[in-house]
């Protein structure tokens, strides 16, 4: 699998990138997004909500786990693992039923469910770099290799 790693300088840029991955992904996949407090996984995840169409608030989902997106007939799952304090609590909220091959799932904080998670198609690494944001993106198969491949044309 080849890692793609990519510099975005603002807040703007990681909203820009994430309408280029609404595109790439055509509303259907599962993204794991990872990096520190305050590092832009929200962010990212608006773009690409707002990527896919959506023209309204896009919060983030730390209380409630999970903020569910209609839009015309793409259907998406925005979570945020960050307060879970037992992987198994996705059991008990149905979690599998969320993974199905036309929805797009962007879950923050994987890591915190690990064991109750599918493997991704494709992991977002984002850090602190100079100014802006550092993103690695790490595909997990061929569809998230395609994706990667199709964003670094257009982010290089």
């Amino acid at each position: 699998m080849s890692e793609v790693t990519l510099f975005l300088a603002d807040e703007n840029a990681m909203v820009e990138f994430g309408h280029c991955i609404a595109q790439v992904t055509a509303g259907a996949g599962l993204i794991f997004l990872e990096g520190d407090l305050g590092a832009g996984k929200t962010t990212l995840s608006r773009g690409i909500i707002r990527g896919l169409g959506h023209t309204g608030a896009v919060k983030s989902p730390t209380f409630t786990l999970v903020e569910p997106y209609e839009i015309d007939k793409v259907r998406a799952f925005h979570f945020d693992l960050y307060r879970l304090v037992d992987p198994e609590e996705l059991e008990y909220m149905g979690i599998r039923d969320y993974f199905d091959e036309d929805v797009l799932c962007l879950i923050e904080w994987p890591d915190k469910g690990t064991g109750f998670l599918p493997k991704p198609d494709l992991t977002i690494t984002i850090t602190p770099h100079d100014h802006g944001r550092q993103l690695k993106l790490l595909p997990q198969g061929a569809r998230g290799e395609s994706w990667c491949a199709a964003l670094a044309l257009e982010f290089k």
